[in-house]
């Protein structure tokens, strides 16, 4: 199961405002005529029940959504880009990911439905029918639509299940999920038969809830030792956790220890779950005819907070008493905490990221060259027919109004420095 992936997502460019004028027999008072670009698609993420794993990923790792379209004459406004809507796991993290390391969290999916723009679209220009004014009729400027965000993220699987079953390899995991469950994981008997987690759904009376099955954990799991925490991650979601003990290996206390120790040391929350200790293999007569001694050895295992249950995954016994002590720590889990109304689907909120993003107006380039920055300049630059010299005139009544001339003056400029702003370069007069 892929439940890692790093992926390119790239929302759609605004499309450019228009600069047109009406000029008509039958419509005298024509005037300016541009119309405004489209907005570009957003890139979407969407939680969904149906999709288990992140494995698509693996073969598709770029995803784009429609640029928006350019204004046109007669106040005819340009399309709207299409989104790009992915459907991801329940259980889905999303990081920024840079130099290939997780910089920031900025969404978690968990709910079925749930949606999170993820590269917000660049915003359409405006037409020059937007920069009338009472001394300028006539307005030869008009915005280029804005870029699309371009964002590199890992996506991140936590599995999300009620149970999680903890133990070493080779403790039975697999054959108890087998028991409670209709999921069928590998069973053998050489360690580490689990690979991947493996969800099951346990029905208990008119109820139901889900289980999860951990591949064996050994010492030094939470530093990536073994299949690792690659998989810890994956009982972080859990409510209960069953640690699953193999009742014939010698020194029980030892091993409940050393798991007990590695979930702590990975996440102390972990040891805090509701714990419900399985000491497998009852079917076996060195497991039967010991279990008064594997009680007392346990009298010595510091800080257990579990309930101890002797089961046999192979003839099924007390495995209905082990279903009950996961329902039972179940409902007690969700009674215990905060009551929260029922949200309806369509009263989900959208996940937006909180991108910080810059400031600056005026920066130095490297060549020690002023360029302005402000968005709304680079839009009004790249949208405009700068080379005509009325135009220039009202780009620098508007760069007065968005005060980047204020941060020019602040940052040193002198009359005939080069000023940079988007592919155009002028002096300054």
């Amino acid at each position: 199961m892929l439940d890692s992936a790093v992926i390119e997502v790239r929302a759609g460019n605004g499309g450019n405002g228009q600069v047109a004028f009406i000029r008509e027999a039958l419509l005298p008072r024509g005037g300016p005529g541009g119309g405004d670009g489209g907005h570009g698609g957003d890139v979407v993420f969407i939680a969904d029940s149906s999709v288990n794993t992140l494995t698509k990923f693996r073969w598709q790792r770029h995803f784009f959504a429609k640029n928006g379209n350019n204004g046109e004459g007669h106040h005819r406004s340009g399309a709207k880009g299409s989104s790009m809507e992915v459907s991801v796991p329940i259980g889905t993290e999303v990081w920024i990911s840079e130099d290939g390391e997780d910089k920031e969290l900025i969404g978690d999916l968990t709910q079925h439905g749930q949606r999170m723009i993820v590269a917000e679209g660049g915003r359409g220009g405006w037409g020059n029918t937007h920069f009338v004014t009472p001394t300028h009729q006539e307005p030869l400027l008009a915005e280029a639509g804005g870029d699309g965000e371009i964002r590199r993220v890992r996506l991140n699987l936590k599995l999300l299940a009620d149970v999680g079953l903890i133990g070493m390899p080779n403790a039975g995991k697999s054959s108890i999920l087998t028991a409670i469950s209709a999921a069928r994981p590998k069973v053998a008997n050489y360690p580490f038969t689990t690979l991947e987690p493996v969800l099951g759904v346990v029905e208990f009376g008119p109820q139901a809830f889900v289980a999860v099955d951990i591949p064996g954990l050994i010492e030094g799991a939470h530093t990536g030792i073994g299949l690792g925490d690659e998989f810890l991650k994956h009982v972080q979601r859990t409510r209960v956790l069953v640690h699953v003990v193999d009742g014939s290996e010698d020194d029980v206390p030892a091993r409940i220890k050393a798991i007990n120790e590695e979930i702590t040391q990975f996440d102390a929350n972990l040891a805090k779950k509701p714990q419900i200790l399985a000491i497998n293999k009852l079917d076996l007569d060195e497991v039967a005819v010991l279990i008064d001694e594997i009680k007392e050895s346990l009298k010595t295992v510091d800080g257990l907070h579990s309930e101890t249950l002797f089961v046999s995954a192979a003839t099924y016994e007390g495995i209905e008493e082990l279903k009950q002590a996961m329902f039972n720590l179940l409902r007690s889990s969700y009674e215990n905490e905060p009551h929260a109304e029922a949200i309806a689907e369509e009263e989900i909120p959208i996940i937006r990221p909180n991108i910080r993003k810059s400031s600056d107006v005026v920066i130095r380039d490297p060549e020690g060259q002023l360029r302005i920055v402000h968005p709304k300049a680079v839009r009004l630059a790249k949208g405009s027919n700068l080379e005509s010299h009325e135009a220039r005139l009202q780009f620098h009544r508007r760069l007065e109004q968005l005060k980047v001339t204020k941060a020019l003056n602040s940052a040193g400029l002198l009359i005939g420095d080069t000023v940079l702003v988007g592919d155009w370069e002028f002096d300054w007069e």
